[in-house]
């Protein structure tokens, strides 16, 4: 009889409990894949576009060989493949909690915004909450962020990549990185 008492008592708190355990337990079980992650890139520069898998794009980015795919791009445009590879791996560090209230505040809206113009959907819209999407996740694992990174994060199908924009985009996720460290060593509640 005092079980029963104390169960109907708890209950609530029994069963959140259950449901915690039995969810978390499926989340151990299940492997964390970003289902809705970008398989396609299509990639313009001025009038030229290409639609391009975004497994070639990693494989440039990692061995500098390049897809039929690409290579048609970089001939027709005259960029330099090692310029545009440095450009997407180029990693920046950064806190990920400190750069998660960043993101959410107007200086890192403006950031979003910029980079929207560099990386963003076919349609130009949603382009702040997906780069944030993209931006938070790619910097999960192991607090870096590469471009390379953010276009394999982009909660899309498709992203759209302006090519001939890459290396100023690469220089902003760099700048705002190290805005960013700044503000966390001097100010540190400014994002709160």
């Amino acid at each position: 009889m005092k079980w029963t008492n104390f169960f109907r008592r708890h209950r609530q708190s029994f069963l959140g409990t259950s449901a915690s355990i039995l969810l978390l337990g499926a989340g151990v079980m299940v492997p964390a894949t970003n289902v809705n992650a970008a398989e396609k890139v299509l990639i313009k520069v001025g009038i030229i576009q290409a639609s391009v898998p975004v497994g070639d794009l990693e494989k440039f980015a990692e061995t500098g060989e390049i897809a039929p795919s690409l290579r048609d791009i970089f001939r027709a445009t005259k960029q330099d493949p090692e310029v545009t590879r440095n450009a997407l791996t180029e990693e920046v560090s950064v806190d990920f909690l400190f750069l998660d209230r960043a993101l959410n505040h107007p200086f890192g809206e403006a950031l979003l915004d910029e980079l929207g113009k560099v990386v963003h959907t076919r349609a130009d819209s949603a382009n702040r909450q997906a780069l944030r999407s993209a931006v938070i996740l790619s910097a999960t694992k192991d607090s870096k962020i590469s471009l390379l990174e953010v276009i394999q994060n982009y909660p899309s199908p498709e992203v759209q990549v302006e090519g001939d924009r890459l290396i100023e985009a690469a220089a902003q996720l760099s700048r705002f990185s190290d805005v960013l460290q700044v503000i966390l060593q001097h100010w540190p509640n400014v994002f709160r």
